[in-house]
């Protein structure tokens, strides 16, 4: 192992090398090694045509991250799990199709990970088949410049698969907290354990070279062996970061001790969300809970369902986990999303995908931005721009309740609620219910045939998926069953037996969650066949 600066570990990096980044917005990304790396290009020009493979977002929509390979003649093909934080100069190129541009799942690719260390001849799942990841439909191309094809559709054992063939990685970048002298590596400060080890396990299988960032080096053999998560054999180079915000812990946070574990944090003082539409459809949404329900949460509005279960007094009932490898404690949102405080347990993010993608949630509580009559929904892309699907595939493929979360319209809603109903001031500008969704990210009529059960939660109405396509069950007292709901609609919905939503979802306090939840039975049902 030797000791290098990032402007040196910049010029190790050939021209057309394939790169594998480990990281996760900015949590665990060797950012001063990348600022390195665009020092080097944008003082040699080289190297040139990279490629970059990245499990979810990289960077923070700013000035860190992939915001540093996104120069002309830098890189060529980026692979991703998730588009959302690598800044508008990256997008604008991938938008532009100036770069190759593909998103497969996050849980696939972090799979792919120990597949290219194991020297297989790739991975094989049925996480992506019949949505956009699928070569029938668009091969997780992002735009026109992606002609190849990275994934394939096959056959074995008389089922369909998709097929991820291993690449070759030339180069492995990867975070650490503390290096000792040998390059062994520990990860103390990181509030997710994500797949270092395998990136770098990848890297040396493939020949490449490993660059680790960490915070200090320390005398050989003072971490103990427990406490090593990267073995020195694998790791090449160490750069030392000089500034804190070039190893943040989040795109938020510098370091938060409750994320790592290193503490615990009181969490009874969080105040309980306003009455507003997000706090509607969070406690309507909580109500499909089941006690002791291994549940999956996404970001935005279905955050919003643990404050709703403490407020009602049914936390101690539920087991919350996030994609990115972390179980237990409260998940944290907005910058801070893939971590949480006071967490039981973490992980990394490639076993947590095998807990998700071999059915073992029970619910999972997700976004909702398009949806069409055949139950599909899109979050990967609007009007061109690539955004990414994120974990959002793996976990909808074998989660057997699904339940998606969002407003009905959506820019320059206005609502009054109170008294037990809701009122609609000013429509939205945009429909969400419409003909055709633009990217297939989850597939109704597919999950229809396999028996998931699916619900779809608004401030205003309530549709479950049945194979005939999307049935509207409930409506919020106040609203107008034409003007209100079917008017704001593309396609209509299967009416049959209507029914009011609770009043005490719209009063200030409500206090009826605990019975609901209690009287249901336990969770664990049959999982869904993939």
């Amino acid at each position: 192992m030797q000791i290098i600066t990032a402007d040196q570990a910049g010029a190790l990096i050939k021209d057309r090398a394939t790169i594998f980044l480990g990281g996760l917005g900015m949590g665990s990304l060797a950012e001063e090694v990348l600022q390195g790396l665009e020092r080097q290009f944008l003082a040699t020009g080289h190297p040139q045509q990279l490629t970059t493979w990245a499990c979810g977002a990289i960077g923070n929509s700013g000035d860190g991250g992939m915001k540093h390979f996104a120069h002309k003649g830098m890189i060529q093909r980026v692979i991703a799990g998730h588009f959302g934080q690598t800044g508008p100069e990256m997008m604008k190129m991938v938008h532009a199709a100036e770069v190759e541009a593909y998103n497969f799942p996050q849980g696939s690719i972090s799979h792919l990970t120990r597949h290219i260390a194991a020297r297989t001849p790739g991975l094989l799942t049925k996480v992506g088949l019949r949505t956009f990841v699928d070569p029938r439909y668009e091969g997780g191309k992002m735009n026109a410049a992606s002609t190849e094809d990275l994934v394939r559709l096959v056959e074995f054992a008389g089922e369909e698969w998709l097929h991820y063939p291993t690449p070759v990685i030339d180069v492995g970048i990867i975070r650490g907290t503390l290096a000792d002298e040998n390059g062994n590596i520990s990860v103390d400060k990181e509030g997710v354990l994500l797949e270092q080890l395998a990136i770098a396990q990848s890297a040396r299988r493939c020949g490449g070279i490993v660059i680790c960032q960490v915070e200090r080096v320390v005398e050989a053999g003072s971490i103990h062996p427990k406490r090593v998560k990267v073995p020195g054999y694998l790791v090449d180079y160490v750069v030392v970061a000089t500034r804190p915000e070039n190893h943040m812990q989040t795109i938020s946070t510098v370091y938060n001790p409750s994320f790592s574990g290193d503490v615990k944090v009181p969490l009874g003082h969080l105040e309980p969300l306003p009455l507003d539409e997000r706090k509607v459809i969070a406690r309507r949404a909580a109500m499909e809970l089941r006690p002791g329900a291994i549940t999956n949460l996404g970001i935005g509005i279905p955050a919003g369902v643990p404050a709703v279960a403490a407020e009602e007094g049914i936390a101690d009932l539920l087991t919350l986990s996030v994609e990115s490898g972390v179980t237990g404690g409260v998940p944290a949102q907005g910058g801070d999303f893939s971590q949480a405080y006071n967490p039981e347990s973490m992980v990394e993010q490639s076993a947590q995908f095998d807990f998700y993608d071999g059915g073992g949630l029970d619910y999972s509580f997700l976004g909702l931005a398009q949806v069409d009559h055949h139950g599909n929904i899109n979050v990967s892309k609007f009007s061109g721009r690539p955004v990414g699907c994120g974990g959002f595939i793996n976990i909808t493929r074998s989660t057997p309740n699904l339940v998606f979360c969002g407003t009905f319209t959506a820019g320059g809603l206005k609502l009054a609620i109170g008294d037990g109903k809701l009122t609609i001031l000013q429509e939205g500008r945009s429909k969400k219910f419409i003909t055709q969704v633009e990217q297939v990210t989850f597939n109704g009529e597919d999950a229809a045939q396999r028996r998931q059960n699916v619900v779809f939660v608004t401030e205003r109405a309530v549709f479950h998926l049945r194979e005939e396509g999307l049935e509207l069950t409930e409506i919020a007292p106040g609203v107008d069953l034409q003007r209100d709901v079917l008017d704001q609609m593309d396609f209509p919905p299967i009416v049959r037996d209507v029914k009011r939503m609770d009043p005490g979802l719209f009063s200030e306090t409500w206090g009826g969650l605990g019975d609901i939840v209690r009287r249901a039975p336990s969770a664990h049902p049959a999982h869904p066949g993939h």
